[in-house]
């Protein structure tokens, strides 16, 4: 391990561990961005050329994208080209200095530039090193391509989303990415708890396939268990009927009723007090048995009311509700400020504004490093860790 004191100053429980990012996009940039949020000093190795999103439009701020920005905070950026001798040396040097590699190369790719994962632990047996791909190390799709809408729809997630009667969509967040780069987080972590213990490193295998099928939880339990195969959920729940999306007057709102107090709450926010003792709506399995009457009567009950009426009824029956925001409207919200989730980070002239890191902990990282500018760290990384001048890298 090298000096804890090394590299831009920082706290947190990581603080004093290095990690070698050798990730593009987004998966692999999301997981080392949590480890770098948590203070572990991130190396982010780039190609000559840069990680491809740099250049994604629309919005770009100090010459990079938008995208790029959200998910490389807490980094350096060190340029190595690994298809030269030279490249591989300095990437191998910077290995041994190393704690962690995670990197989301197509299987096999490392091995072909020559700096495969048993090489790299071979020299360095304390190193953890996580493999981020589509479909994992092995498997008849291990060399299949995959992106993050492909993996939501082989993973069964795209079925279940979108309006009853309707098609299937996507996630409008990129949970086949995201999800998959918390996982490969989480294990690196354990990865790094094993090495502490037990003075060895780990070789960590996280697939984006695999991370959408666990997603699946419940719902794979009940086909498992029932042989049930659920269909298009659409504003609703398939278990708690009272657990959806409501139109008002105005706008849309979400409430979630799922206890028999809340059940009478909800009756009484939309001034229908008879309906609790309803024999057909009696229970939770009579609602969901007559789910169809139930929202004939809920529905036009909300649309007599605007949201914010029916949000201040159902917030002093203790029923949970919320409206359904918009993205600019979530960024404004006083709870979203006070916690922090929304940040100003200066590099050079700009000011970035981004969401800011929701992993909350004692002595956690008071400062957070904007995002790197392409290969403005590859002198100092490698004159230090790597032991080389910065010309060796190409």
């Amino acid at each position: 391990m090298v000096d804890p004191s090394a590299g831009p100053e920082g706290s947190g429980p990581l603080r004093g561990i290095v990690v070698v990012d050798l990730t593009q996009h987004l998966a692999g940039p999301f997981a080392t961005q949590i480890l770098g949020d948590l203070g572990a000093r991130v190396i982010k190795v780039e190609p000559p050329s840069g990680d491809p999103t740099r250049f994604i439009g629309p919005h770009f701020v100090d010459g990079d994208s938008a995208y790029y920005l959200s998910v490389n905070r807490n980094k350096e950026s060190v340029v190595i080209d690994l298809k030269t001798e030279a490249g591989r040396d300095s990437l191998l040097r910077l290995v041994d200095a190393a704690d962690a590699v995670v990197e989301n190369f197509r299987p096999g790719t490392l091995e072909k530039l020559g700096v495969g994962a048993d090489l790299l632990r071979a020299r360095n047996p304390r190193l953890v090193v996580t493999s981020l791909t589509g479909f994992g190390l092995d498997g008849p799709y291990r060399d299949r391509p995959a992106f993050d809408m492909i993996v939501q729809a082989l993973g069964g997630g795209m079925s279940l989303t979108g309006e009853i009667g309707g098609s299937p969509v996507r996630s409008g967040l990129p949970i086949g990415d995201l999800c998959a780069g918390m996982n490969a987080a989480l294990v690196t972590l354990a990865g790094l708890l094993r090495a502490e213990r037990a003075d060895e490193g780990s070789r960590a295998d996280v697939a984006m396939l695999d991370t959408q099928v666990s997603l699946l939880s419940y719902v794979a339990s009940y086909y498992l268990a029932g042989g049930e195969v659920p269909g298009l959920q659409g504003r609703q729940h398939m278990s708690i009927p009272t657990y959806r999306a409501l139109q008002c007057a105005d706008r849309d709102i979400v409430i979630t009723a799922n206890t028999p107090r809340m059940w009478v709450g909800l009756c009484r926010a939309l001034d229908l007090p008879a309906l609790p003792d309803d024999p057909r709506f009696a229970t939770n399995d009579d609602r969901r048995a007559h789910r169809v009457e139930l929202a004939a009567l809920l529905e036009p009950a909300a649309r007599r009311l605007t949201a914010a009426e029916l949000l201040a009824r159902l917030a002093a029956e203790g029923v949970p509700s919320a409206p359904i925001n918009t993205v600019d409207a979530t960024l404004a919200d006083p709870q979203v400020r006070a916690r922090g989730m929304v940040v100003e980070q200066p590099r050079g002239d700009a000011t970035l504004r981004a969401v800011g890191n929701p992993l909350k902990i004692s002595d956690g990282r008071r400062e957070h490093r904007a995002p790197p500018r392409l290969g403005e760290d590859t002198d100092e990384v490698l004159g230090t860790l790597a032991g080389r001048p910065a010309r060796s890298a190409s």
